[in-house]
């Protein structure tokens, strides 16, 4: 679920310090984006949205949720705008959760997980 050993080399990266301020924008903005996606909203927008919130999510290590965005980007290019928004946005929570666990958690952690 969560790339570990990316979350571990961008900190390394940036620095603690940093490394906190990235985690909390990033949330900040990933917890807006999702609020709003939509199907509603049109192919266009709801592919630019999931386009933002798989790159931020592969930077920030949250695998398994960048994935589901990438798929919904890519239907969503094909002019699709039918993706599981609903899984989309479990995975997010599940995410988040796994990571917070994750950071509160001192010691190794596996490359995903």
């Amino acid at each position: 679920m969560i790339d570990w050993g990316r979350v571990n080399a961008l900190r390394d990266e940036i620095g603690a310090t940093d490394f906190a301020e990235v985690v909390t924008l990033f949330l900040e903005e990933a917890d807006e984006v999702v609020s709003r996606l939509s199907n509603l909203l049109g192919a266009p927008r709801l592919e630019a949205d999931l386009h933002f919130l798989k790159g931020a999510a592969l930077n920030l290590g949250f695998a398994d949720f960048a994935s589901l965005c990438q798929i919904g980007e890519r239907r969503a290019a094909q002019g699709d705008a039918s993706a599981d928004l609903q899984e989309i946005r479990h995975s997010y929570a599940a995410s988040k959760t796994a990571f917070d666990r994750g950071l509160a958690t001192p010691g190794p952690r596996s490359a995903a997980g």
